[in-house]
């Protein structure tokens, strides 16, 4: 049999890799209590609200969702104060980033994005034929003044990652201002925020501001990671209205399910689940940077819901080592750090777990 001609371009791309899924380990280790820590998921489940709205809904999957996502756009619009025709609400932010490949890149175009950040950038970049112009991160964060000279006449779209995925680095304000006016008109920048709940950092930008003023500017978020809903696959983009015209012309015409749009829409609403993770999270994170550096281990300090830590030897015999333990964890090698992990905050139960399998693991000769 002999299939039709692909695309050259489809021959730069490697099919994403996910986390190992609980079920695969499971198996294969004979091991029933798992604890997976290599997503960046809520460890405290979903949204309350959003299990109620999904119970109240299911009846309702035999009708077509609202192919516009309306409810869910106009309530995104009233939380930021912006204009709903500014809001675009996608499969989850992989569905917008691809949308806006297919929206602005053709063939030799140019997509300026750091290394190591989000894979998605580089997957849209070369399904469309188009360059990937990558800079290398500088301490682990986001080189600007690096990415704004790399820009040219070719440059569409600048994606920065913030908080960056792998690192949980991010720039400040007052480096986003400064790489902005570095930036010619016709480019645009996407800050891709999906972990912006988890945030405490006093200078951290204000995306919405920058959009507000004018600016070629997007925010991408996600009802994936504080709120819970990775499962339903439900992100959104805060951009210019012309910019948003453009995805609603490439997008498919049910892109959101029902039951998605449903629980997105009530978990909007449910603020003490968003306080409960991110003290949870703080939490978190305090103990594990102490147990990090108690083992005299170097790890990105981090505004997500993860630390990029540093073990100091190679990666993968160690993830193996957690994954006998039923303890599942992200290796740094698929950043090209062979020598990290990264490793999801967890509940106080799972973090301890995780510490107690990493001392074991690095005890081992």
């Amino acid at each position: 049999m002999r299939i039709p001609s692909h695309r050259p371009a489809i021959e730069r791309i490697t099919p994403y890799v996910p986390g190992k899924p609980i079920a695969e380990v499971q198996e294969e280790y004979g091991l029933e209590n798992i604890i997976k820590l290599a997503s960046n998921e809520n460890p405290l489940g979903p949204s309350p609200l959003a299990m109620e709205a999904l119970k109240e809904a299911i009846s309702g999957v035999h009708i077509y969702p609202d192919g516009a996502a309306r409810d869910l756009r106009n309530a995104i619009a009233k939380k930021y104060g912006v204009s709903s025709d500014e809001v675009f609400v996608g499969n989850g932010s992989d569905e917008i980033i691809k949308l806006l490949a297919e929206a602005f890149l053709l063939p030799d175009d140019e997509v300026i994005f750091a290394d190591a950040t989000f894979s998605e950038y580089a997957y849209a970049t070369r399904l469309m034929g188009a360059r990937e112009v990558v800079v290398p991160v500088r301490e682990e964060t986001h080189d600007l003044t690096a990415m704004a000279e790399r820009i040219t006449e070719r440059t569409k779209i600048v994606f920065i990652c913030n908080p960056n995925n792998p690192t949980g680095t991010y720039v400040n304000a007052e480096a986003v201002d400064a790489f902005l006016e570095k930036v010619p008109e016709g480019v645009l920048v996407v800050l891709d925020e999906a972990y912006v709940e988890y945030v405490d950092a006093a200078d951290f930008p204000n995306a919405i501001d920058l959009i507000c003023q004018g600016r070629l500017v997007a925010t991408m978020r996600t009802f994936s990671k504080i709120y819970g809903l990775a499962g339903l696959r439900v992100g959104y983009i805060i951009a210019p209205r012309d910019v948003v015209a453009l995805l609603n012309r490439v997008k498919e015409p049910f892109n959101v399910n029902l039951l998605a749009q449903k629980a997105a829409l009530a978990a909007l609403d449910d603020t003490e689940h968003l306080e409960r993770s991110r003290e949870t999270n703080s939490q978190g994170k305090a103990y594990l940077y102490a147990a990090f550096a108690d083992m005299g281990l170097r790890y990105c300090p981090t505004q997500a819901n993860f630390i990029f830590v540093d073990i100091g030897r190679p990666c993968r015999p160690v993830y193996e080592r957690l994954l006998q333990e039923g303890v599942i964890v992200r290796t740094g090698d698929i950043f090209d750090r062979p020598t990290f992990l990264r490793v999801t905050i967890g509940t106080q139960e799972e973090n301890e777990r995780f510490i107690a399998a990493l001392r074991r693991a690095l005890a081992v000769g």
